[in-house]
C-alpha cells in the first residue's frame, strides 16, 4: 500500500479533515507561486531559450501539464501580470482557475476590482452568468439534427426503442422561476404555503432512518454524460442543448401542429416552457397534494408514520427545496435532488410528523445519519449489556429485537428495539428516553 494512503488511514476523523484543509491551502499557495513564476518566464521569453515556440508548448513539454492545465495557468499568469490582485484571490480560494479563465479576457482597469469581487466564491455556472452580462450573445437558432447512435451498448433500462433514433435539440430558453405565494395569504401558487407563513419556522438537523438505493459510480457517470448542457447567453437568456429520442421528437412536432392557434411560429422554447409548467404542477400535486383550494388539515393520527401533505408543503418552502443537513462547523448541504422528508426526533422514539419535527434530507445525508444512529443505538445496547453482566445479571433478550435498526422501503426510519430489562422496566438510555 502507498505510504501516503497508509498515513491518511492512520489519522482520526478530525485530524484527517484538518490535514486536508492544510493540504488545500498549501496546494493553492504552490499554484499561485507557479503562476507568478510563469509570468516572469513569459516576460523574459525563457520558453524560447528552452527550445519551445510558445509558453503553452513549454508548459506541455517541459512541465508535463495537460492541455487545460497549461491553458488555465497561462491565462491566469497573463491576467495577473496586469492585475496582481488576482494572485491574492487565488491564494485565499476566492477564485479558482476555472472561473479565472472565464473572467480573464473581460477584465479592464475600470472593472477588474468590481468584477473579481462579484465572482468571489462563485461556481462556474454563476460566473458564466456574470460573463453573459458583460458580453451578451444573441439567442441561438433552434436546430434539430439526427446524431449517430452511441458506440457502447446502453444498459437495458436505458436502451431506447429501435425506432426511437436519438435526436439533438438546441433551443434558447429563459429560466423558470420558483413558485411565489401571495403575501396576502398563507397559501400561494399551487396551494403551497407562502414564505411569510413559515418565516418563523426553523430547520433543525434531523436524525432520519430511511432505506435508499445509492447510485453507483457508473450510473453517476452515465447520467453526467447525458445531462443537458445549459449556457448563459445574456441576462435571463440561456442555451439548452440535449439529446432526445424519436418518440420525443414526434411529440414535439405534434405539439407544434396542435398549438399553432396560440403559437403560430411553433416556437420550441414556448412549447417547452408550457410543458414544464404542466409538469411542475403535476409533480406538486403528486408530491405535496398541492391545490389552489387546499382543505383544512385533518390533524395527525396518534402513532402515524404518514406525513400530511400540508406539512410537506410547509417544510418544502421552509427548507427552500434543499437538504437541511447542517454540519458541526455550520455548513449546510446544498443538494436539491432526491430530497426526502425526515423526522427530527425519530418516529420509533415517538417523534410526530409535524412541521417542527420534519426536515428535508438528501439521500446521502439520509444514509449518513441513519448509519450514525445505528452505531449510536448499538453502542448504547452494548454498554447496557456490559453493565448488566458486570452486576451479575444475565439479561433476557428478544431475538427479533436484536436484529438492529434497518430502514424500510416506505422511507420511514427504523430503530433497534431496546434490550429487555430483566426487572421489567423499560430500557432507558443516558438521556432518559427509550432507545
Amino acid at each position: 500500500m502507498n505510504a501516503h494512503i497508509d498515513h491518511a488511514r492512520s489519522l482520526s476523523d478530525s485530524a484527517l479533515l484538518e490535514r486536508v484543509q492544510d493540504l488545500a491551502v498549501h496546494e493553492r499557495g504552490t499554484l499561485v507561486e507557479l503562476i507568478a513564476h510563469l509570468t516572469e518566464v513569459d516576460t523574459r521569453g525563457l520558453h524560447l531559450k528552452s527550445g519551445y515556440g510558445s509558453l503553452y508548448a513549454y508548459c506541455r513539454g517541459a512541465l508535463s501539464l495537460s492541455e487545460f492545465e497549461a491553458y488555465s495557468r497561462i491565462e491566469a499568469a497573463r491576467a495577473a501580470l496586469r492585475f496582481p490582485g488576482i494572485l491574492e484571490r487565488l491564494a485565499d480560494g476566492a477564485l479558482n482557475l476555472t472561473t479565472m479563465t472565464l473572467l480573464a479576457r473581460h477584465l479592464t482597469a475600470e472593472n477588474h476590482l468590481e468584477l473579481l469581487e462579484s465572482a468571489r466564491g462563485r461556481s462556474k455556472s454563476e460566473v458564466k452568468k456574470i460573463v453573459a452580462r458583460l458580453a451578451p450573445k444573441p439567442d441561438v437558432a433552434t436546430s434539430v439534427r439526427k446524431v449517430p447512435a452511441p458506440r457502447s451498448a446502453p444498459s437495458p433500462i436505458d436502451a431506447p426503442s429501435p425506432e426511437a433514433a436519438p435526436t439533438a435539440l438546441a433551443v434558447p430558453m429563459a429560466p423558470a422561476d420558483a413558485p411565489r405565494g401571495s403575501t396576502a395569504q398563507d397559501v400561494g401558487v399551487l396551494g403551497w404555503p407562502t414564505e411569510a407563513a413559515v418565516s418563523n419556522a426553523t430547520a433543525t438537523p434531523a436524525d432520519p432512518f430511511r432505506s435508499v438505493a445509492l447510485p453507483t459510480t457508473a450510473t453517476i457517470a452515465r447520467t453526467e454524460s447525458r445531462r443537458a448542457a445549459v449556457d448563459a447567453l445574456s441576462p435571463d437568456r440561456y442555451k439548452l442543448q440535449l439529446t432526445i429520442d424519436g418518440d420525443t421528437l414526434e411529440m414535439l412536432r405534434l405539439a407544434q401542429d396542435m398549438g399553432r392557434h396560440t403559437n403560430p411560429s411553433g416556437d420550441e422554447s414556448q412549447i417547452l416552457k408550457s410543458a414544464l409548467a404542466l409538469l411542475v404542477e403535476h409533480l406538486a400535486k403528486t408530491k405535496f397534494a398541492a391545490t389552489d383550494d387546499p382543505r383544512p388539515a385533518r390533524g395527525v393520527e396518534p402513532d402515524s408514520r404518514h406525513v400530511p401533505a400540508a406539512v410537506k408543503r410547509t417544510v418544502w418552502v421552509r427548507d427552500r427545496g434543499r437538504c437541511a443537513f447542517i454540519s458541526d462547523n455550520g455548513h449546510r448541504c446544498e443538494e436539491r435532488a432526491f430530497l426526502e422528508f425526515h423526522h427530527v426526533h425519530p418516529y420509533a422514539e415517538g417523534g410526530p410528523p409535524t412541521v417542527e419535527n420534519i426536515a428535508l434530507r438528501c439521500r446521502m445525508h439520509n444514509r449518513y445519519e441513519w448509519e450514525l444512529r445505528s452505531t449510536h443505538v448499538r453502542r448504547q445496547e452494548e454498554e447496557w449489556l456490559y453493565r448488566q453482566l458486570s452486576a451479575g445479571v444475565a439479561p433476557r433478550t428478544d431475538t427479533r429485537a436484536r436484529s438492529g435498526p434497518s430502514p424500510n422501503s416506505a422511507g420511514q426510519r427504523g430503530c433497534a428495539r431496546a434490550p429487555v430489562d430483566p426487572h421489567g422496566g423499560p430500557w432507558m438510555n443516558d438521556r432518559g428516553s427509550r432507545g
